[in-house]
Parts: structure tokens; C-alpha cells; sequence
């Protein structure tokens, strides 16, 4: 059974930082691309960012945001700076077997998600 389980989530002022962390179990993990996707209020689905063999970051969020993976944790990061209160969402981590880069940041290409996490930024 896949599981994906996020956690780092809260409350933070404008300016602070926040790590995301999601651990994979049933899934060979350094076969699958990883992302972390956000849904906020009144707003689509979006990936954030997504590592496999490359590295996909959202544009507006590339310096700010910045993932990583430990292989030999099953263990997927999001490290957040200079948070926003426009980032406030429900981030999800999810995880594909995907091949084609362009694919990284395409939601329906991903076969198992996590239950979501919640960042709240206050101005």
C-alpha cells in the first residue's frame, strides 16, 4: 500500500521560512518523480515544484522555493523562504512515473498523492 505523508505545515508571518516534509512508503522512490502541488481558495491546483532526473520549480516561486529529495529516506523536501501571504494553500506532495520533463508539473500525470498539508501566512 502507497502511502505519502506530509508534514511541516502551520502558521508563519510574511518573510518567515517553513520546511515541508513528505515520506513515501510503498513505492520504490528513486524510480518516481516527486511534486509538491498547493491549492488555495478560489484558485486551480499548481505545481510548485517536481525532481526526478531534473528539477521543476513553478516560475514565480523559483528562488524562494527550493526541493529536494534523500533517496535512502524516501523522503521528499520543500524548503520555503520569503513566504508570502499568496502562498497560503494546502500543499500536497505527489509521486509519478514520469519520464518526459514537461510532464513533471502535469497533475494528472502523478499515480499516488499525500493528504495535504496546511501553510498559513499572515501579513
Amino acid at each position: 500500500q502507497v502511502q505519502l505523508v506530509e508534514s511541516g505545515g502551520g502558521l508563519v508571518q510574511a518573510g518567515g521560512s517553513l520546511r515541508l516534509s513528505c515520506a513515501a512508503s510503498g513505492v520504490t522512490f528513486g524510480s518516481y518523480v516527486m511534486g509538491w502541488f498547493r491549492l488555495a481558495p478560489g484558485k486551480e491546483h499548481e505545481c510548485v515544484a517536481a525532481i526526478g532526473d531534473f528539477i521543476y520549480y513553478a516560475g514565480s516561486l523559483e528562488g524562494r522555493f527550493t526541493i529536494s529529495r534523500e533517496n535512502a529516506k524516501n523522503t521528499v523536501y520543500l524548503q520555503m523562504n520569503s513566504l508570502k501571504p499568496e502562498d497560503t494553500a494546502v500543499y500536497y506532495c505527489a509521486a509519478g512515473r514520469i519520464t518526459t520533463y514537461r510532464d513533471y508539473r502535469q497533475e494528472s500525470k502523478y499515480d499516488y498523492w499525500g493528504q495535504g498539508t496546511q501553510v498559513t501566512v499572515s501579513s
